[in-house]
């Protein structure tokens, strides 16, 4: 009866299928080769079970006997199986390595179809593989990556939140040209990124009392005005603000210094104010085995910390690791927020 009621438990996790002419499909398939994944959830892939099928012939490091269940909708999807919704009946025409239209246009059908099916219950967590954020792009998709897309798709604000077992960096600017990061560095939206970090570190991450280091923007902080006044004049005072609410964050730390020195061991979360100040000692740390996570929406968002790999498409090259990770880190959250969520329910008791 226990295995029973385990079995219901097990929880479902949507998977879109990203860019089928990158390393998408590979990892995944990787990632569920291993049966034992089977007892950590349920995978449902949003995409196409002959694209699935058409990758699995070319890795050699997976036995061919793994088997998709073709399904119509996510209600259907059976435990310990490879659970695949086809998208599209139509023949799909696969350029390994190549940016084409049709793949665009199935990156987006895959994440429409995933998150009407989160919205809707029928999935419990979405696990999103990598897309091309050029061939993607269509009148109903004016996104730079699927971190504005969910914010957009769920009516909240997020934080880009990078994560491995050394480290979790969030990123205030998200995809952003460098030249126009400190225009849009505002103090409500600093405080915003500031408190929705605090929050999710201790809904998503179980962290009682978290410490936050916030990160520069000139060298060396501005140096008491030598280079710049914009830590001082706009940065301090909203650190001054968030711990005036008792949130634990402190800075500007220049970044160089703060990731050089290991100073970051300190502290529970980083908040990087643009996407490479973040990105570049995260991948450094965690190039194989990071995941990126979507802080604030209602639901919970994972992805493999690496892009489409279209330079190893199809070459059975690609680690799995990021992917794997993203599933895990997926369900431990889930499982948090409602852990989390029971004792805040009724803090009287």
């Amino acid at each position: 009866m226990e295995n029973k009621n385990n079995e219901e438990k097990k929880i479902r996790v949507a998977i879109t299928h990203g860019d089928l002419n990158g390393v998408g499909y590979e990892v995944i398939i990787k990632t569920f080769s291993d049966n034992r994944m089977f007892d950590v959830c349920t995978p449902i892939l949003y995409g196409s079970s002959k694209v699935a099928s058409y990758h699995k012939k070319l890795l050699t490091s997976v036995t061919q006997e793994m088997n998709f269940n073709t399904i119509r909708d996510a209600s259907e999807a059976q435990d310990r199986k490879y659970n695949v919704i086809n998208l599209t009946q139509e023949e799909i025409k696969i350029d390994l390595g190549k940016s084409t239209e049709l793949a665009g246009r199935l990156s987006r059908e895959s994440l429409n179809r995933a998150c009407a099916d989160l919205k809707a219950g029928k999935v419990d967590v979405l696990v999103t593989a990598p897309i091309n954020k050029r061939n993607i792009q269509a009148d109903d998709f004016d996104f730079p990556g699927h971190t504005e897309y969910l914010s957009h798709q769920f009516g909240c604000s997020s934080l880009m939140l990078m994560v491995c077992d050394r480290i979790r960096i969030g990123i205030v600017t998200n995809h952003l040209a460098l030249k126009d990061v400190p225009s849009a560095l505002t103090h409500n939206l600093l405080y915003d990124k500031i408190m929705l970090m605090n929050e999710s570190l201790k809904r998503d991450f179980r962290i009682t009392i978290p410490k936050i280091a916030v990160l520069a923007l000139d060298p060396h902080a501005g140096d008491d005005g030598v280079i710049g006044d914009f830590d001082k004049r706009v940065i301090r005072p909203v650190i001054d603000e968030a711990q005036a609410k008792g949130v634990l964050a402190y800075g500007p730390f220049p970044s160089d210094g703060f990731f050089g020195s290991s100073e970051f061991n300190k502290f529970d979360g980083v908040l990087a104010l643009y996407h490479d100040q973040g990105l570049i000692p995260f991948k450094l740390m965690s190039f194989t085995e990071g995941v990126n996570y979507t802080a604030g929406l209602p639901y919970v968002r994972t992805s493999p910390a690496h892009g489409t790999g279209y330079d190893i498409a199809g070459k059975d090259k690609a680690s799995e690791q990021s992917m794997r990770s993203a599933v895990y880190l997926a369900c431990n959250i889930l499982r948090n927020r409602q852990e989390y969520d029971e004792l805040t329910a009724d803090p009287l008791k």
